[in-house]
């Protein structure tokens, strides 16, 4: 087992990387250019690695490897309880892995120790759902007895280009590498390059777990470099994209010329509505959670709290009070519950909205860096109440511990407040009436939607957002019919009756 050391001033994990590669035809290998970029820890903002610096050259040599395998090799043709059983050897891989990934996750992205755990264990179980779906799958069959019988041919499309965010990187990448992989693709991946630690360890697990050389690509790198190649390559016919709307909305208009497909889960302002029938002790729990967990650097969080006037009062006494009690501090330290933001960039980021919001609504909790860490990205999990629905802290994504409390009178306000975004991603209500639970639920403008509950999702079920949250859903067999062609396939029975032209 690998153990780890401590500083007085800073937490370093063994065996760190100095300096991390890309994986191309199973094979680590530098930039072609010998170009590379310095990757940092966000407690210490110190340097500790450089990552290889993918241009186009070196998508191009990622894409034909990815495009030799799937033309060529064995992966695309194998059974699928074949594919099931390498899938299911890389779901043992990471949970066998998973205090070691957990601690490298932290270390690279700030997130508290505790949660980064939970996110390797989602992620070994993203690869086991999938090696069980493809068993199961079935296509469809029509008939019209005794005239014609028409089936589906569902087929892998070829060269997959995933392109991934720096929050929960590991737990996302398996989102899009298990149902890629599994449905008989090949794949380039390009990480957030804040965050490629973890990344580099899906090339070691696939290797061990036998996956053919070639299926797995990973090439780090900028997005407007690495990404921006991929998403051009003409061999690349689908793009699967996490992360900024306004990214999105680049690689939609860059993905056009080639007609790829697209699958892209965007930015979110989701709103968190508390009726004043709603369980307040459990709400409360759900809207913390919701906001302060993972740092605030979730697409789903909740980060407008809607409150109903009656209770708005006490809401937000209770709220806050809980919120200064919120434990900031080293990542890994157990007790921790939120860590250091990803990047100073980010840091500066956030900052910066916290200054706006003390001119935008009433400042209950947080409002800066804690006083007893002078050093990382630091910001205390900060509360404004009486937000306006125009304020910036209301209409923008903030991504980070801060969160904007909104009081309505009655139903009607409420869901105008919750669709009164540009986003359109998750969605949280509370209320104890049901009438009012399914009626709310299926007129808010979210892809998703949770009652009486945090953000707990079945795999089975479709993830995506609506307006500017993102095109298209992933997820169970969402996943499986963004990552396959499905033709059809016509046998007539008998004589044919075709008119004879020209006869």
């Amino acid at each position: 087992m690998t153990t780890s050391v401590e500083t007085s001033k800073h937490y370093i994990p063994e065996k760190l990387p100095t300096h991390i590669q890309h994986f191309i035809n199973g094979e680590f290998v530098d930039s072609v250019s010998g170009k590379t970029f310095d990757v940092l820890d966000p407690v210490s903002n110190g340097n500790y690695a450089t990552a290889a610096a993918g241009q186009k050259e070196d998508i191009d040599l990622a894409v034909a490897a990815a495009r030799e395998a799937f033309v060529n090799g064995p992966w695309p043709k194998m059974k699928p309880r074949e594919r099931a059983r390498v899938l299911n050897k890389i779901a043992d891989a990471v949970e066998a892995q998973e205090a070691r990934l957990a601690e490298l996750e932290t270390f690279d992205t700030g997130l508290p120790i505790t949660q980064a755990k939970g996110q390797a264990l989602r992620a070994a179980e993203n690869f086991r759902f999938f090696a069980d779906l493809i068993v199961a799958q079935f296509d469809d069959a029509m008939k019209v007895p005794g005239s014609q019988i028409n089936y589906v041919n569902r087929k892998p499309i070829g060269v997959a280009g995933l392109i991934t965010p720096w929050n929960t990187p590991f737990m996302l990448e398996s989102w899009k590498l298990a149902p890629a992989l599994a449905t008989g693709n090949t794949v380039v991946l390009k990480p957030a390059e804040f965050t490629p630690l973890s990344a580099s360890l899906w090339a070691t697990i696939f290797k061990d777990a036998g996956l053919p050389d070639g299926v797995f690509n990973l090439v780090n790198g900028l997005g407007e470099e690495a990404g921006d190649a991929l998403v051009k390559h003409p061999d690349v016919p689908l793009i699967s994209f996490t992360g900024e709307t306004t990214t999105g909305q680049t690689i939609f208009r860059n993905a056009a010329a080639n007609l790829k497909g697209l699958s892209m889960e965007l930015g979110g302002k989701s709103p968190c509505v508390v009726f004043a029938d709603a369980d307040l002790d459990a709400a409360i729990d759900s809207a913390l959670f919701g906001v302060f967990s993972l740092n605030g650097e979730r697409c789903t969080a909740g980060s407008r709290i809607l409150v109903e006037r009656a209770i708005y009062d006490e809401f937000c006494e209770k709220y806050a009070a809980r919120a200064k009690n919120i434990v900031v501090g080293d990542p890994h330290d157990p007790k921790t519950q939120v860590g250091a933001l990803v990047h100073p960039e980010h840091y500066q980021k956030v900052a910066s909205y916290v200054e706006i919001g003390k001119s935008e609504g009433r400042l209950l909790a947080g409002g800066g860096r804690p006083d007893h860490l002078p050093e990382g990205n630091y910001i205390a999990p900060t509360v404004f109440a009486d937000v306006a629905p125009d304020a910036r802290i209301f209409q923008e994504e903030i991504f980070g511990p801060v969160v904007a409390i909104t009081p309505f009178e009655n139903d009607d306000e409420a869901l105008a407040l919750a669709n009164n975004t540009k986003y359109g991603l998750a969605a949280y209500i509370w209320t104890q009436n049901l009438t009012r639970a399914h009626n709310f639920s299926q007129n808010v403008e979210a892809g998703m939607v949770w009652l009486n509950s945090h953000n707990v999702r079945d795999l089975r079920t479709p993830f995506g957002g609506v307006k500017a949250s993102g095109l298209g859903h992933e997820g169970g067999y969402r996943s499986i019919d963004f990552y396959t062609d499905q033709q059809a396939v016509h046998i007539t029975l008998g004589s044919v009756h075709t008119p004879k032209f020209g006869a």
